[in-house]
């Protein structure tokens, strides 16, 4: 970080700008956090490709191949798991060290920090869906319709700013950081399975149609996959659904503003080795 007089002089863009560049090189160095955000997801499509290609998955309106229907849900994870599990271990993790409360006694204001947190995950997700939608349809043919494109970065800006406030709400209440990973997976990969993430949910029992209606994984799967679909039309914007991500967004933000903490709660251990950082599988 900048010494208090560079602080003082600098622009609050500026400074904010270079709290994304340091988190964003701390988590280049965590291999195992970069790993299961940006590959581990283009790993799944190539095996469900490769497994299931000569199939065809049912959505509403008709049938698609299997690497259309995975592209863009595996895209929209990774960007929930950009946003949500890395803010939920990172920050966590950070508080038990003691940074956050160190961050608190300098002139950098707090919300510059928590900013470079949650625009450096918006950043990786951003990376992680276009890296997923540029080998989907190079590789296997995804298409996406081009007056559906703006659907679907409204789906992605909304949908990685709500799990980004989900991600700090997590850490606002988890008791520690080496719990954080556990937490955070415990959320997202059952979400993940009831919302047509990873297998195509054709006729599924009612209270796990519901489960997946309710939280906001789903939704924002949707949103962001009716643009890929070819029995869209027009520009394909899933209002229904972007309300209910924006209404867990809002939800997340106060229950992360209400108890989010800047000193490690008692017990929690001060001092962390960097292994604990590579926790955050997602």
């Amino acid at each position: 970080m900048s010494d208090s007089a560079t602080e003082g002089r600098a622009s609050a863009p500026a400074l904010l700008g270079s709290q994304v560049i340091y988190q964003n090189r701390v988590f280049r160095r965590t291999p195992i956090a970069a790993f299961f955000t940006l590959i581990f997801p283009l790993m799944l499509l190539v095996l469900f490709a490769a497994i299931f290609g000569n199939e065809d998955v049912e959505i509403p309106g008709g049938t698609i191949e299997v690497s259309q229907f995975y592209a863009p849900r595996l895209a929209a994870f990774a960007a929930a798991t950009a946003t949500f599990t890395n803010l939920a271990v990172s920050v966590s993790i950070s508080r038990d060290e003691g940074i956050l409360k160190r961050v608190r006694g300098t002139p950098l204001p707090p919300w510059i920090y928590l900013g470079g947190h949650v625009l450096n995950g918006v950043l990786i997700g951003a990376v992680a869906v276009t890296i997923m939608m540029l080998i989907g349809a190079f590789a296997y043919g995804v298409e996406i319709r081009p007056e559906a494109i703006p659907a679907a970065i409204l789906a992605f800006v909304l949908g990685s700013a709500t799990f980004a406030a989900l991600g700090l709400a997590v850490a606002a209440l988890t008791p520690s950081g080496s719990a954080a990973p556990a937490i955070a997976n415990a959320i997202i990969l059952p979400l993940a399975f009831s919302s047509n993430v990873f297998i195509p949910l054709e006729d599924p029992p009612a209270w796990l149609a519901t489960l997946g209606d309710i939280f906001p994984l789903k939704p924002f799967v949707s949103a962001f996959s009716e643009p890929c679909s070819p029995f869209s039309t027009g520009a394909a914007i899933e209002w229904q659904d972007l309300l209910v991500i924006v209404a867990w967004g809002v939800f997340g933000a106060v229950v992360a503003l209400r108890f989010f903490r800047w000193e490690p709660r008692p017990g929690s251990r001060g001092r962390r080795s960097r292994r604990t950082r590579t926790e955050a599988a997602a």
